[in-house]
């Protein structure tokens, strides 16, 4: 089984205005839902039975129609459990242990729902068939510059046999450079140490005086808690990816992960990307357009552009980086880059709507990108534009930096502004 952890509507603050529409996982990323490429790669496993989504949004039409679809997609049962509360990543699965051992499950993987990753499940499964025993599990792993390690949860394993030894989340002095991509493998021996960690917390709980803290046992998280305890232990093992990975934190990653995924398209869905065709836009580097958007002829879109359901394309316009979401208008001659243009919002006629791209840096091959706050010295930080759904921007105007949040009619240029 699959088990994809979507966090809920507390989470996602770095991503607003966007998730104010749709829940994070849904969002497109390269042209389909982000949490569609997990589904895609747990799909692909052999003896796949049953893919769970997790997490504490109310389950909601956008969350239903997306699992009826991907169900007959794929040919293979999705369901969503909905936690009572934020668990952590430990606490949900412990949560729902009996919904994910049932029907006999011998292993299970566990996907974050904000990475973008090429998923060697595959590769895990046969990694785990030659290193330790049935009843170990393995963490995928990449490398990180040593700056960028301390970021995320840090790996120690033992060259020869890959076995973990030591993890640290977020360390705040080097440890090492091989960090934690939030993708498991386990067995359902796993649910025995998540149990110890339930235990204990239960314990302490009730060595402290306040009553209310009775919801808090079942936090547990499995980085800190789980497999901190674990390394050393001979259970643990990492498999180190070359593939490409990366965090989808904030908007301006987004794009990046769009990059990485149209990049893989050449190999995987080749009919996903547009080709340049007589009488059509031309198409420079990978672009996805959906099939019902409408695009002039004389447009130039590419590379790393997605552009979603009813968009229109007007005469002369130019895309680069930049995600447009369904229904978007983008009026003749418009210049769009390093953008995310937000669901029916409409550009018009002459304007150039621009951001900085908060990509890693190229001449690092183990560089990730950085997940930036929104402010640094209490001033924005130059990132992608993100105009939220229905904005209207009017004709010859320049807005450079800004984050728009949704329904603003906007009247004249802006640079470095979120705009209420």
């Amino acid at each position: 089984k699959a088990v994809i952890l979507i966090g809920g509507p507390q989470k996602g603050t770095r991503f607003r205005p966007l998730s104010f529409e749709v829940p994070k996982p849904l969002f497109p990323v390269a042209g389909v839902p982000m949490v569609q490429h997990h589904i895609e790669a747990c799909a692909k496993v052999p003896g796949m039975k049953e893919i769970l989504l997790m997490g504490f949004y109310q389950p909601n039409e956008a969350l239903s129609r997306f699992l009826v679809s991907a169900q007959q997609e794929f040919k293979i049962p999705i369901r969503y459990l909905q936690e009572y509360a934020a668990l952590g990543t430990g606490g949900g699965i412990y949560h729902f242990r009996d919904q994910i051992l049932s029907g006999g499950a011998e292993a299970f993987f566990v996907l974050n729902a904000d990475v973008c990753s090429e998923f060697p499940l595959q590769e895990m499964l046969e990694f785990r068939q030659q290193h330790g025993d049935m009843h170990s599990f393995v963490i995928l792993g990449t490398t990180a510059n040593r700056t960028q390690a301390l970021n995320y949860g840090c790996i120690v394993a033992n060259a020869d046999t890959q076995e973990v030894q030591h993890y640290v989340e977020k360390p705040s002095t080097f440890v090492s450079e091989i960090i934690n991509c939030g993708i498991y493998l386990f067995t359902p021996a796993i649910f025995q140490h998540i149990g110890e960690v339930f235990q204990r917390n239960q314990q302490e709980l009730a060595l402290e005086e306040s009553s209310n803290g009775w919801q808090r046992a079942e936090v547990i998280r499995l980085e800190q808690d789980v497999f901190t305890a674990l390394a050393g232990s001979g259970k643990l093992y990492v498999y180190k990816t070359d593939g490409f990975w990366s965090q989808i934190k904030s908007a301006g990653s987004a794009i990046y992960a769009s990059r990485l995924y149209l990049n893989q398209y050449s190999k995987s869905h080749p009919e996903r990307l547009a080709q340049n065709k007589p009488g059509g836009p031309v198409i420079r580097g990978n672009v996805y357009i959906h099939p019902t958007a409408s695009i002039d002829s004389t447009a130039v879109l590419g590379p790393n552009v997605s552009i979603g359901e009813g968009v229109t394309v007007g005469a002369g316009v130019r895309v680069r980086e930049s995600i447009v979401l369904h229904g978007a208008s983008l009026h003749d001659h418009t210049c769009v880059l390093n953008t995310i243009v937000g669901w029916d919002s409409t550009i018009g006629r002459w304007a150039r709507v621009e951001g900085t791209p908060s990509d890693p840096n190229p001449n690092d091959p183990y560089a990730k990108i950085d997940s930036e706050t929104l402010f640094r010295d209490g001033r924005l930080t130059p990132s992608i534009t993100i105009l939220g759904c229905s904005v209207t921007i009017p004709a010859e105007v320049v807005i450079l930096n800004s984050i728009v949040l949704p329904h603003k009619e906007l009247s004249r240029s802006y640079k470095n502004q979120i705009i209420l």
